[in-house]
């Protein structure tokens, strides 16, 4: 039986700023690996996000990432213990609430989901952590405390970043907290393999192409990432398993962390009430009004129990395929796009109001919406569109212009309540099904970062194990290269092959690029 676990998650803002700076540059710099997450303002017209041609869709991440902001950052930097069993990690969180002191659009859409699921704007507006866009303003990126120079501290640590289907993530980082994206995307990844030299993971890629999950959406590749390793664990010990720990928080530091409960996962037994959409792609467009459940414990559970019986994997292949009419590149929305980034994503009004002609009712209840609650498509076209859209366009986001207005952390470890029992400490009402589905809490970025790199350590000894007696030589390639498979591929929706991020013998990186390294890497003022 699985036990609980609670995750501190420390809440940074522009207050405890410089009081938490040190801790999170060590964090970073002893870490094995970082995994960040990403909460935006929105991300503009899905149609461009999910062009056929690459480079269209590039172009496109390029205008949202120019014209809008990076909400929160989350940081999870897991630190391989040596001294400790087997893959054992020290792992520290944290969620950084940001402002972009420049005029930038945010979509009501987004506002909509992120207040319903716990994104506190008035503490955002009142304490962000204030940024600028683009190049150097007249400031310098390694000089001072500020979200720009805690990137190039990311940077100089030169640690692997591990990211959920990440580029979006990646052209927003880059054109938030280091210089203006480059106009074509080979120049993008040629800069990306220098700034990122021991490599950049996408979890999203290793659990389509690696562990060949039934679904691969954020939450459900956690829980039964989570839920495998605890049954390992229970079972002696004889199998693949990761062992979590976190530090110890002390004095008025505490007041700082937000511990998140990831509570046991139940029996399946007599529940077969699994809304099908969310099972599939994580996202119903009924958002927390849908009469079915949202339990992603229960329809990791579920899918268990029919492992045996095929066709409900070819079922949700072909559910991802269908919805007459629709593009090839449009097809797996759903799946393609981070849960907590779909919503952020704009249906144009004349393809928004056709479709809604074509809107049935869902599973015998009210009329399609989303968690924006605004009305969705039918059911083979919302397969495509409740992901994204909820009938916005460009013309109704909003311009925001804004203005800018200590304790260290003891090392004495907690254990993880996967593998190790934490006291679990005012855990969520397992009835109350409604507040499960809005998942509310202001540390989304944070823990959604948390379970990036939970994948991807589990995923990392889940992989060695299977490949062990191979010649030693290859044994140290591989542990160095963490997942050689996966090594620098990002996942890219709709499509059979990943992007690959290196720097090919005909792309040349950006000059503003050139510049930004020669700083990281010759410490230049």
């Amino acid at each position: 039986m699985e036990s609980s676990m609670v995750v501190p998650v420390v809440d940074v803002q522009n207050d405890n700023f410089k009081d938490l700076w040190p801790a999170m540059v060590v964090a970073i710099k002893s870490s094995s690996f970082v995994a960040l997450d990403t909460e935006l303002s929105g991300l503009g017209n899905r149609k461009s996000l999910l062009a056929e041609s690459i480079e269209d869709r590039y172009k496109a991440i390029c205008h949202a990432a120019r014209s809008r902001s990076v909400l929160s950052l989350g940081i999870a930097c897991y630190k391989k213990q040596d001294c400790k069993p087997a893959d054992t990690y020290l792992v520290q969180v944290y969620n950084l609430t940001l402002l972009c002191s420049e005029e930038y659009i945010i979509e009501p859409q987004s506002v909509q989901f992120l207040v319903q699921h716990g994104f506190d704007f008035n503490k955002q507006y009142a304490h962000g952590i204030p940024y600028c866009k683009g190049n150097n303003k007249g400031g310098s990126d390694d000089r001072g405390v500020h979200i720009r120079a805690l990137f190039t501290e990311l940077l100089r640590a030169r640690k692997p970043l591990v990211l959920h289907n990440g580029l979006i993530d990646m052209a927003f980082l880059y054109q938030s907290f280091y210089a203006h994206l480059p106009e074509r995307l080979a120049t993008f990844t040629a800069d990306l393999s220098e700034m990122f030299p021991a490599g950049i993971y996408d979890t999203k890629y290793v659990t389509e192409f690696e562990l060949r999950l039934t679904a691969s959406y954020l939450e459900y590749a956690y829980k039964k990432c989570k839920l495998d390793n605890t049954r390992s664990v229970t079972s002696g010990g004889t199998g693949p398993h990761v062992h979590v720990e976190f530090c110890q928080y002390v004095s008025h530091m505490s007041t700082y962390v937000d511990y998140r409960v990831c509570p046991a996962v139940g029996s399946s037994e007599g529940r077969t009430d699994i809304c099908q959409r969310f099972s599939a792609f994580g996202w119903c467009p009924s958002g927390t009004q849908c009469p079915l459940s949202h339990d992603t414990d229960l329809i990791v559970l579920q899918d268990e129990k029919g492992m045996g019986d095929k066709r409900k994997k070819r079922k949700r292949h072909r559910e991802k395929k269908r919805g007459g009419g629709m593009a090839a590149d449009s097809s797996s929305i759903f799946d393609g796009a981070p849960e907590n980034k779909v919503p952020h994503m704009e249906v144009d009004q004349e393809e928004s109001a056709d479709d809604q002609q074509r809107t049935e009712p869902c599973q015998d209840s009210e009329p399609l919406t989303d968690r924006d609650r605004n009305t969705q498509q039918s059911e083979g076209e919302d397969m495509r569109t409740d992901s994204e859209g909820n009938g916005m366009c460009e013309d109704n986001s909003t311009k925001t212009t804004t203005t800018t207005q200590n304790d260290t952390i003891t090392s004495s470890n907690t254990n993880d309540g996967g593998e190790r029992t934490e006291k679990c400490v005012g855990c969520p009402s397992e009835t109350d099904d409604q507040k499960k589905k809005a998942d509310a809490g202001t540390h989304r970025a944070g823990f959604d970062a948390f379970m990036t790199g939970y994948i991807f350590a589990y995923s990392c000894t889940l992989i060695k194990k299977d490949r062990e007696g191979g010649a030693a030589e290859q044994k140290k390639e591989e542990e160095r290269a963490w997942l050689p498979t996966c090594l620098n591929k990002v996942y890219l929706s709709g499509k059979a092959a990943p992007l690959n991020v290196v720097k090919s013998t005909f792309s040349k990186s950006s000059k503003a690029h050139v510049q930004k390294m020669e700083m990281v890497w010759g410490g230049r003022m």
